[in-house]
């Protein structure tokens, strides 16, 4: 017997809507484009999206500035969110999984989540808990992934830590102030003028304007930067670093600087799927500890200002496409 996916009543027979690059460019390079329904083997599983986020990693793959991935791969799939119900089951992902169940994952690059359907590895999945919604859940993995990988993983990040988090107002952002908040940290932030009593809500010593506010006049003797800007907010966070302390960036940091400084840099790193480390913070947000802000919805037939929304707006928190419409 191959490992061919387990044919029923729920295998769907129609196109696959997917989100298709073809080569780089500005965004009109996104098309909406019908492929086959992707088959389910061995450990795999089928899923029927109901949601997917977009990040900030979607358009500047379509822009061919995510070195990652080069023109040799192209075409392929974007999106690596997605939140929806399982559709049909690999022969071997019958574990603790049914047709019809709820889930939410963090896939790989190998394939796009901004779909009808996709298939998606047993061992990336989440149960989505029945308190949190479709387009909650598609907001959440690979931003919570880099929050909690930054803050824990590479930031290693205590309770009774001071912390600063940069761009605590966006989709990364807002999580990794939660995540600090709950691990007992005290947490720092800057933000735009108008996402400072947003971020005041999410519990921070002080919340910085980062435009009309030196953050170095607050956040002073830090154990840990969180960085998602670079550029010279990344040079000024060095000063506010006591000696052997860290800065987490997800753009280059500079490991000169910060070795002339007695202070560790994490060389640039991606966010990786971890089915455990999701399954814990959908907890959290399942008991209202963590609250994940979506700033706007899109249909996936307008994907394409999804996208320009996503690149121009500066979004609070995180947009996402919905397969059924707005």
């Amino acid at each position: 017997m191959t490992d061919q996916i387990i044919a029923d009543q729920h295998q769907p027979l129609v196109p696959n809507r997917t989100v298709w690059l073809d080569w780089f460019g500005d965004l009109d390079v996104i098309a909406l484009s019908e492929r086959p329904v992707p088959q389910a083997v061995d450990d795999e599983v089928l899923v029927r999206v109901a949601a997917a986020s977009i990040n900030p990693v979607d358009w500047k793959m379509a822009e061919g500035e995510f070195p990652p991935k080069g023109e040799d791969q192209l075409p392929y799939a974007l999106g690596r969110d997605v939140a929806g119900r399982i559709e049909a089951l690999g022969t071997r992902a019958h574990n603790m999984l049914s047709v019809g169940d709820r889930v939410m994952a963090f896939i790989d690059f190998d394939r796009g989540a901004q779909a009808d359907y996709v298939v998606v590895k047993a061992v990336e999945l989440v149960a989505t808990p029945d308190e949190v919604d479709d387009v909650t859940a598609a907001a959440l993995p690979l931003a919570a992934m880099t929050a909690w990988q930054g803050l824990f993983d590479h930031g290693q990040l205590q309770a009774g830590q001071r912390v600063l988090i940069h761009g605590a107002a966006g989709g990364v952002g807002h999580l990794a102030v939660q995540f600090a908040v709950w691990k007992g940290a005290t947490v720092f932030a800057t933000a735009g003028e108008g996402d400072l009593d947003y971020v005041r809500s999410l519990g921070v010593e002080r919340a910085i304007d980062y435009k009309n506010e030196r953050f170095e006049h607050h956040a002073t003797n830090l154990a840990l930067v969180f960085d998602t800007q670079g550029g010279e907010t990344q040079v000024r966070s060095f000063d506010m670093l006591k000696k052997g302390g860290t800065l987490v960036s997800t753009l280059d940091p500079d490991e000169a600087k910060g070795r002339a400084m007695g202070v560790r840099t994490v060389p640039r790193w991606l966010a990786q799927p971890n089915a455990a480390q999701l399954g814990e913070i959908a907890g959290l947000v399942a008991v209202g500890t963590v609250k994940v802000a979506v700033d706007r919805t899109f249909a996936l037939d307008r994907v394409r200002d999804a996208y320009a929304y996503t690149r121009d707006e500066h979004p609070r928190g995180k947009v996402v496409l919905t397969m059924a419409g707005e």
